[in-house]
């Protein structure tokens, strides 16, 4: 659970950073350059003697889901929400991660359903007034498409490493490669000369975000998922929401309503209780 806490930690500074210095830059160029830095970054460890292509096969579509796809709806939701609400509305995610992994299992659950509509209900509390709704719909659903894909990429991870004893630290590459590939054929469409016009705080942000938000992080998250159960997974996909919020509004100076804030926030514990109810009952020690 360490590596699933470093994680969030780290993270916590990410919604805040991205919306304050990277907010005009193209999207799709955003996603492409920071999986592109994290791939740089594990690419000496990749051992394609020690990998079948089946599995790298799989490794690919972890990486092009979970961190391609999921990169290039996150990033955009930039354009309509605050990065307190991006936080926020990775509410969700926990839910996906039990639905997802129940898919797997062939299972269904009605109590997730609540669980989410409650958590949709406790984010148009807080985000009420703040902004544009048809903006906010428009983010929300980005941010929603995102924590599919990133709750696929975690269930799907962890299966299908399973029955492997090959190092994880060998294998991450490949998964980047994955990112990589589906954020570079996105930008090659939304190629423009604008989004070469980089300050040196943009590349700077970028630098980070490469290197410690996503090459660092991502690793640790995935490390931390496969020994994990997805009940406490769930858990922890949730812990980097107060965090980031909180580091939102007190370092980077957003603002919103205490009141909605807290109320919403509530309904939202509410949901995520629900959720975890069953979680804890039928998914630990899988």
């Amino acid at each position: 659970m360490l590596y699933l806490l470093g994680a969030s930690l780290i993270w916590a500074f990410s919604f805040g950073l991205i919306k304050g210095n990277l907010t005009g830059v193209d999207p799709c160029f955003v996603s492409f350059v920071r999986m592109g830095i994290s791939f740089l970054l594990f690419a000496p460890f990749i051992r394609m003697k020690a990998v079948s292509t089946r599995l790298a096969v799989k490794l690919l579509i972890v990486g092009a889901v979970q961190y391609g796809l999921m990169y290039l709806f996150y990033i955009r939701s930039y354009q309509s929400l605050q990065a307190y609400q991006v936080a926020l509305f990775t509410v969700l995610t926990p839910i996906y991660v039990t639905l997802i992994d129940d898919a797997f299992e062939r299972k269904f659950n009605l109590l997730y359903l609540v669980s989410a509509v409650l958590a949709v209900i406790g984010a148009a509390v807080i985000s009420y007034r703040d902004g544009s709704l048809q903006a906010i719909l428009a983010g929300f659903l980005m941010v929603q498409a995102s924590n599919v894909c990133f709750a696929f990429g975690q269930i799907y991870y962890k299966r299908i490493l399973r029955s492997e004893k090959a190092g994880e630290l060998h294998l991450f590459g490949i998964v980047y490669l994955g990112a990589v590939i589906t954020a570079g054929i996105a930008a090659g469409a939304a190629y423009g000369p604008e989004t070469l016009h980089l300050s040196m705080k943009q590349a700077l942000t970028l630098l980070y975000l490469g290197v410690i938000a996503s090459g660092l992080a991502f690793f640790l998250w995935n490390v931390g998922a496969r020994r994990t159960d997805s009940g406490a997974l769930a858990v922890f996909n949730n812990l980097k929401i107060p965090l980031a919020i909180a580091v939102s509004l007190i370092v980077f100076g957003e603002q919103t309503g205490i009141a909605r804030l807290t109320a919403g926030g509530a309904i939202v514990v509410i949901a995520l209780i629900l959720n975890e109810m069953p979680a804890t009952k039928g998914m630990r020690g899988r």
